[in-house]
């Protein structure tokens, strides 16, 4: 799997809590430091977090982020996780999806986020058109509690798994992120769409749960990175976007930035 999510940024008022709470919570290493940004990761960059303290919050009916959801690599680093959070924060959320185990929680800024790891595919369930069929049980966590390690950092093979947004409407956002830029729709149910590259079971998530309507101008999701095979075809049918040297940036329907560059 070549194409998929690369880094999320994220504008908050506190630059140094959120980089605590997603170094010492999350588990990711901050690689990087200067004034008013830094960028975590753990082999490779995943997070950028640029401060905004003059901007406002988001409002309530702001489109914009869900969860940026980051997968690591076995129940070992799963349980990891939660020790911290259970430790250390606290635990919105615990969901197994079929596909994968999942924790959530959300940040200091109320941005949420989602720490899982995938089960085999062989193990996905599948409808019969060969769409995943993701579903919500409750997850048991004394499982992870007992394969924990006690590491206090995300294995170096975590990546940003997905990202998942609120948008205004799923059929415009759906065409944005299918038609445009080549993502295809994995499943569909009331009120969301998952949307993914090379048959993962999602890589951008949509969903109009909280019927928020407006675009985002308060803190937040400040822009999303796709890495792709072949920007150049890519941008051939999003239509309005702006060239880089190494792919192009352009705006959702509800004017999330959306950076789509070349697979290293």
């Amino acid at each position: 799997m070549t194409e998929r999510i690369g880094r999320v940024a994220l504008d908050v008022a506190d630059l140094d809590r959120a980089v605590s709470f997603y170094q010492g919570v999350v588990g990711l290493e901050t690689l990087t430091r200067e004034t008013g940004r830094a960028v975590l990761g753990a082999d490779d960059p995943l997070l950028v977090l640029r401060s905004a303290p003059d901007r406002p919050a988001r409002g309530p009916s702001e489109t914009g982020l869900f969860h940026t959801a980051f997968r690591v690599p076995s129940q070992a680093a799963l349980g990891d996780a939660l020790g911290r959070i259970e430790s250390d924060w606290r635990l919105t959320g615990a969901s197994d999806h079929g596909v994968s185990e999942a924790l959530y929680l959300r940040d200091p800024e109320d941005n949420g986020v989602e720490v899982y790891r995938d089960r085999p595919r062989t193990d996905w369930p599948l409808a019969d058109d060969g769409r995943v069929e993701m579903g919500t049980r409750r997850l048991a966590l004394d499982p992870l509690r007992e394969a924990a390690s006690g590491a206090d950092r995300c294995p170096p093979e975590t990546v940003v798994g997905h990202v998942h947004l609120e948008v205004s409407s799923l059929d415009a956002s759906e065409a944005f992120y299918a038609a445009g830029l080549g993502l295809d729709v994995r499943q569909a149910m009331d009120g969301a769409r998952f949307l993914a590259f090379d048959d993962y079971h999602h890589h951008v998530g949509l969903n109009v749960w909280n019927g928020r309507a407006d675009p985002s101008t308060g803190r937040g999701l400040a822009w999303v990175e796709l890495r792709v095979d072949d920007p150049e075809t890519v941008r051939s049918r999003v239509g309005e976007a702006t060239a880089r040297t190494d792919g192009f940036e352009a705006y959702d329907p509800d004017g999330v930035e959306v950076r789509v560059r070349r697979v290293d």
